[in-house]
């Protein structure tokens, strides 16, 4: 009979999971307490939540979810970011401070409820930010409308200078 303390990890945990866009599983083995404590701060910032959670509870959690392939990636001390707002934002984050810091190693992690091994992370995180992704969009949209109305300036322009050229023809013919 499970003891209701863990039941009750499990739900936590579940609910974690349930909620998640994106989330990274890493091992931070090596990782001193000024590191980490440096880590947590630059996940707080971009809103991502960072728990060390246990295996067992974290896999009982995966499954009642249907998340089935997480079980190569809980061994060991398991770090898992959780973020809620921007799927991205835990991979940029793990993966830039995991080039400095090689201690900390990405172990795999979660998209929208797909599991991710670690090259897949890896790619994640070099996606360009929402909104360079957003920019760049725009930015392909006001392209054709630029033209166009590029287009249509040419065509009054040239019928400003056909004018212009007329009337110099009458001023000479009258003059």
């Amino acid at each position: 009979m499970p003891r209701p303390e863990k039941v009750e990890k499990v739900a936590e945990i579940r609910d974690r999971l349930s909620r998640v866009q994106g989330a990274v599983i890493a091992d931070y083995r090596g990782l001193d307490v000024g590191r980490m404590t440096e880590l947590r701060k630059q996940l707080r910032q971009a809103g991502v939540e960072m728990k060390v959670l246990k295996n067992t509870l974290t896999l009982l959690a995966a499954r009642e979810l249907g998340l089935d392939g997480l079980e190569p990636y809980l061994t060991g001390p398991t770090a898992i970011a959780f973020g809620y707002d921007d799927p991205v934002a835990p991979a940029k984050i793990l993966s830039e401070f995991a080039r400095k810091n090689k201690e900390l190693e990405i172990k795999g992690g979660l998209l929208e409820g797909k599991v991710l091994d670690p090259e897949g992370v890896k790619a994640l995180a070099d996606l360009p930010s929402r909104e360079v992704l957003l920019s760049m969009v725009l930015r392909a949209m006001q392209g054709p409308i630029a033209g166009m109305l590029n287009v249509l300036q040419g065509n009054i322009r040239n019928f400003v200078y056909a004018l212009e050229a007329v009337r110099k023809k009458k001023e000479e013919a009258t003059a």
